[in-house]
């Protein structure tokens, strides 16, 4: 497949959000893109920063085994459940505008939660946490593709914005460790204050400024019974998934709760299909290339899931490294995610296109977990561990080369959509990672220590089981790779 190249009705390199004027010199451009990357950089930092803080929460502030994981499901609910809806107020309000409010609020929410004194304090101020990183997020991709409509271009900044999340996630893990060890967890929030205020410094003059009255406005497409029935369904569905881990799959807590979520989300489909002005206007699903890239996206996360978090685990729980060990010992990852995605991805995207790139990229992963799944209890570091993380370079590859496709032919008019929709498939693969993988690596831990095995045996049997099960994952999104994003797929409809 070609590298993805504008669509005839998309703005040339001197147009912007909404219509609006774009930077034109190259070093304004990639000024916005430094400010969208920070903005990202901001939203995953603080995903991975808080699991490595929990403990010292936890008995700081007297949360119960049961209520601590609303530290993280608060935020997660917020944010997966308001990306799409945030996508398409940007479309119609304003993506800067929108990108400065979530910005605004999410950084005033860390300080918040950086002042926290309660359980219910620090729960509300993750709640709004999510609500700004959505609002922020959601608009993100959608400035970028408007900003860079030259192909090659556009695959470098795809490059760095997709590298920005995955060095996030493992500085966050050393960046937790190290300031809940040296000062104390309030400083894991309070981190995101100079953050936050520096992007909005940046991205008043570097962002193109919307219309003078922001997007095409509420008016056109200010479907508020659509915009109530999909955060509620979406909110119940990822509510639902987060809590499998507790009430199990089979539970009529889960069974009742994904029910009414698919009914509500069922009842938004009906609704955009009547609605003179829909909120998520369904000719976006009629892409063969845009479906196919974010189910490809929520199978790729959820499997990842499994590395991103279990194999920390693993090398807390089994090898017995600290919280800041665990984040340098994962840093090799990180590393070779960056040079691949910023060095070679966008050549090889441009010179062998997004389906062969990503197709290599899966391949590579699924080689990384199927090693995962032969880790002993003993394991060297550098013979068992170290080709792993070598192998993650996968991701540099798949995540630009996947990004691409997903916000492929998205013009001014859909590109906030087309953004949030790639953002919430990503939050709802997390939530089932979370779910699945980690319920059944608890299940076979269980029954393994039934059977005898020491607590250290148990544990690696059931991470070796969430390792299979996300091969498994990526092998489904390696099929689905090769059958839907044949070249010559269509573009987004107009």
């Amino acid at each position: 497949m070609p590298a993805a190249s504008p669509s005839a009705s998309a703005p040339s390199p001197t147009t912007g959000p909404t219509g609006a004027a774009a930077p034109r010199g190259l070093r304004s451009r990639w000024t916005a893109l430094t400010v969208l990357s920070t903005g990202m950089l901001m939203t995953i930092l603080d995903g991975s920063i808080v699991t490595v803080a929990m403990p010292a929460i936890q008995n700081d502030l007297g949360f119960s085994p049961a209520s601590l994981s609303w530290v993280v499901n608060a935020y997660l609910i917020a944010f997966g459940s308001l990306l799409l809806l945030a996508g398409r107020l940007g479309d119609l309000l304003g993506r800067k505008r929108l990108f400065l409010a979530g910005t605004a609020v999410f950084t005033g929410a860390s300080v918040l939660a950086g002042f926290a004194s309660s359980p219910a304090a620090l729960i509300g101020a993750r709640f709004l946490q999510g609500v700004g990183s959505a609002m922020a997020s959601a608009v993100g991709l959608g400035i970028l593709v408007t900003l860079f409509t030259e192909p090659r271009e556009r695959a470098r900044a795809i490059a760095v914005f997709s590298f920005t999340g995955a060095a996030g996630a493992s500085l966050g893990q050393v960046l937790g460790g190290v300031l809940t060890e040296a000062l104390d967890w309030h400083w894991i929030f309070f981190i995101n204050l100079p953050i936050g205020l520096a992007a909005l410094l940046l991205a008043l003059p570097a962002l193109p400024a919307d219309r003078t009255h922001g997007g095409p406005g509420l008016g056109a497409g200010a479907d508020v019974l659509g915009a109530v029935l999909v955060t509620s369904g979406l909110m119940t569905g990822i509510y639902a998934v987060v809590k499998v881990e507790r009430y199990g799959w089979a539970s009529a807590h889960t069974l009742g709760l994904g029910a009414l979520s698919l009914a509500l989300l069922a009842a938004f489909t009906l609704r955009q299909a009547k609605a003179r002005t829909p909120l998520v206007p369904l000719r976006i699903f009629r892409s063969r290339t845009v479906v196919g890239a974010n189910l490809v996206q929520m199978l790729m996360v959820a499997a990842l899931f499994s590395f991103q978090v279990l194999v920390a685990l693993y090398l807390q729980k089994v090898l017995g490294y600290g919280a800041a060990a665990t984040g340098l010992a994962m840093l090799p990852a990180a590393l070779v995610i960056g040079a691949v995605s910023l060095g070679v991805s966008a050549r090889l995207n441009a010179r062998f296109g997004e389906r062969a790139v990503l197709l290599a990229g899966l391949a590579l992963l699924v080689a990384a977990l199927g090693l995962l799944t032969r880790l002993p209890v003993r394991a060297d570091y550098a013979t068992d561990l170290l080709p792993v993380m070598l192998l993650a370079a996968g991701f540099g590859l798949a995540l630009p080369a996947l990004t691409t496709l997903g916000m492929s032919g998205a013009d001014d008019r859909d590109a906030g959509l087309a953004s949030g929709l790639f953002n919430t498939t990503a939050q709802i693969g997390m939530a089932l990672g979370v779910a699945v993988l980690s319920t059944m690596a608890a299940s076979r831990t269980e029954s393994s220590a039934r059977s005898g095995s020491t607590p250290a045996e148990a544990l690696t049997s059931g991470y070796h089981l969430a390792f299979a099960l996300g091969a498994g994952l990526l092998l489904a999104a390696t099929a689905l790779a090769a059958t839907l994003l044949r070249p010559g797929a269509p573009r987004l409809p107009r």
